[in-house]
């Protein structure tokens, strides 16, 4: 089967034809509304993955690669209740973690914390404490806190003596802008930091969905309120078109899939044509793979030149200067500053050179038009570092630091930046890729654990 998106097509191993399991809206389906929150230029230039050896608090020994996500650039949250009575929190639903924590009350000296709803363990009538000690790794920096036992509200129902992380010290950057609360993640035990059993394995245990599966779709509709929604126990027929195509779970920790060939404008790359695997990412909007074959994508869906007036003009004024600033042995993190694109302080405000580097007047000064240049100026030395490492030359390189296909909404303008980002993992664990809500969005995805497979159909958006 071919799965289409956007100018590229990743073909994925079937098994053979299977069934679709339908249900009506009131047979035992566990509902949650999603929310959806625009992108902005600070969330989407800190977003990245990064590969990382496996983490000694996660216990399986078998997955050979963690990556890390900072979760600036996540859109989806939903909400949650905890305690009794409930105490209402919204989390991301991550399909590539398994634990799931919120804020405590004990969290005194973490900004990020009081900014958010937090849980207070004293107001809850069936609380347990466990006190266990824990730490999550992200890119942008760890949260830490203990482990605690209380019921959980998801839609209607309630999921009994769960197990939680309290989050006693957020990391500051990937956190204090966040419109949810926590994680909530939605992957396999093998991966679950101290052996915790996710949410979702209760609610299978404890009886309270008909089928072993849960299923998500993404609204493609901007002007919608409704960001998606996610299903646990069964499928919603409104969300999806056709029948779906199953593929099997090839690793258990993450929801890893194999995917075959990759194809660019209908042309095959080679890359995958043996089989690489795939991490099904419901907690970033990114698609990550190995950068050559990111390169062509990017370039691909730029042939007509979808990015805005200000990242070309920093792209042809200052390419070079960045180019040969980097090479010339300048740290990456202060190359925009060394070029006057931005302040050292780390305000992403760029120095005077901006008057004559913007040619639409109103724009002169204005926070929206500095952060704008110094972010643009930010990705495309990361962009350079990138080609730096697969040997490239400085003209082949500027052929494609003005790829970009996501929108990125700002207080004065729209701008598109790149949903594809490189992912080099080395075999035998590699080439991996890792699909999220830029893929995701255009399927409805079934995450089918009673048969160990995920389903695709067509989104019904």
């Amino acid at each position: 089967m071919g799965i289409k998106f956007l100018l590229h097509a990743i073909c994925v191993w079937t098994s053979t034809t299977c069934w679709v399991l339908t249900a009506s809206t009131d047979d035992g389906l566990v509902r949650v509304s999603l929310k959806k929150q625009p992108l902005d230029l600070k969330r989407l230039n800190a977003a990245r993955i990064t590969r990382v050896g496996l983490e000694s608090n996660v216990n399986d020994q078998g997955a050979g690669v963690v990556y890390l996500k900072n979760y600036l650039d996540t859109q989806y949250y939903g909400e949650i209740g905890i305690g009794s009575p409930s105490q209402s929190f919204s989390v991301v639903f991550d399909t590539a973690s398994s634990n799931l924590w919120v804020p405590s009350s004990k969290c005194l000296f973490s900004i990020p914390c009081h900014l958010h709803s937090k849980f207070r363990a004293r107001w809850s009538s069936t609380y347990t404490k466990i006190g266990i000690p824990c730490t999550i790794n992200y890119d942008y920096g760890d949260v830490s806190g203990f482990f605690s036992l209380d019921h959980v509200k998801v839609g209607e129902i309630i999921v009994q003596d769960q197990e939680f992380i309290e989050i006693t010290r957020e990391a500051f950057v990937p956190f204090l802008v966040a419109k949810y609360d926590g994680i909530l993640g939605l992957g396999f035990p093998e991966i679950s930091v101290e052996q915790a059993t996710p949410l979702w394995f209760s609610m299978m245990q404890q009886g309270h969905i008909n089928h072993k599966l849960f299923s998500l779709w993404l609204s493609g509709d901007l002007t919608s309120e409704l960001g998606g929604e996610i299903v646990f126990g069964g499928l919603d027929w409104r969300h999806f078109r056709g029948g779906h195509t199953y593929v099997p779970v090839t690793r258990s920790g993450y929801w890893e899939i194999v995917v075959g060939d990759i194809l660019v404008e209908s042309i095959s790359t080679g890359v995958c044509k043996f089989g690489c695997a795939a991490i099904l990412d419901s907690g970033t909007p990114l698609i990550a793979g190995p950068t050559q074959i990111v390169d062509q994508i990017n370039s691909a869906i730029g042939a007509e030149g979808i990015v805005s007036m200000e990242c070309k003009n920093v792209a042809s004024k200052y390419g070079y200067a960045l180019w040969n600033t980097l090479i010339s042995g300048v740290r990456p993190e202060i190359v925009c500053v060394d070029v006057g694109l931005c302040l050292y302080n780390g305000s992403q405000k760029v120095s005077g050179r901006l008057k004559t580097l913007l040619e639409d007047e109103t724009m002169e000064g204005s926070a929206m038009g500095e952060s704008a240049v110094c972010t643009f100026c930010e990705m495309i030395v990361f962009w350079i570092q990138v080609q730096l490492k697969q040997q490239k030359t400085k003209d082949a390189v500027f052929q494609y630091v003005d790829q970009y296909i996501l929108k990125v909404e700002t207080s004065y303008s729209t701008v598109c930046v790149s949903g594809f980002v490189p992912l080099d993992v080395p075999p035998p664990r590699g080439p991996i890729w890792v699909l999220g809500d830029r893929f995701l969005s255009a399927y409805h995805t079934v995450f089918d654990f009673g048969n160990m497979r995920v389903g695709f159909a067509k989104s019904a958006n």
